[in-house]
């Protein structure tokens, strides 16, 4: 009885976890449809918060990204303002290897980010190697951004550790700097 019970639950958390996983293919028909090569081309600005699991913001920032397209690689140098002072750059190589689908690398990532876009929407999944304290951990990062109309994108990315949410980073993308916006 105890064996049936246990195994009952496993199977009511892995259907519980596996349809909460979404699927960039459910946003295939949604406008405007994102070019992640032509969007991101030429001068990019963000904004964005880092929120720990409870949703208490910890920490805000600005984004300045330069975008270069070379056949199928777009090359984004990301210069990163904190609230706090601190500043880091972040150059990602993307290259596309498919319609839709992408690899990236970057100096801070473990290995190749995985993406894949229809429609309006991108996912995008690493592991960062992340300063904290006097080391650095391995985070895993799952983004989800979505192209809004005025080529602006919503970007949503829940960061865990060892399969457990740690926090999230929430951030939005214009093409243009924002009127009396602090930069």
């Amino acid at each position: 009885m105890r064996k049936t019970k246990w195994a009952g639950l496993l199977i009511l958390v892995l259907m519980l976890t596996g349809c909460s996983s979404m699927k960039v293919e459910e946003y295939r028909g949604a406008e405007p449809k994102l070019d992640l090569f032509a969007y991101f081309e030429g001068k990019t600005y963000a904004w964005g918060q880092f929120q720990d699991r409870s949703g208490k913001v910890l920490r805000r920032f600005t984004v300045d990204i330069d975008g270069q397209v070379n056949a199928n690689q777009l090359t984004l140098d990301e210069r990163f303002v904190y609230d706090d002072g601190e500043n880091q750059q972040r150059i990602w190589r993307i290259t596309r290897i498919g319609e839709g689908r992408y690899v990236g690398e970057a100096d801070d990532v473990v290995g190749q980010a995985q993406g894949e876009s229809a429609g309006n929407a991108l996912n995008w999944r690493y592991t960062l190697d992340l300063p904290y304290k006097d080391s650095s951990i391995h985070v895993r990062f799952d983004d989800w951004m979505f192209l809004h109309p005025d080529r602006v994108m919503l970007n949503r990315a829940e960061v865990s550790k060892w399969g457990f949410k740690v926090g999230e980073v929430t951030l939005f993308f214009s093409k243009q700097p924002l009127d009396g916006a602090e930069r």
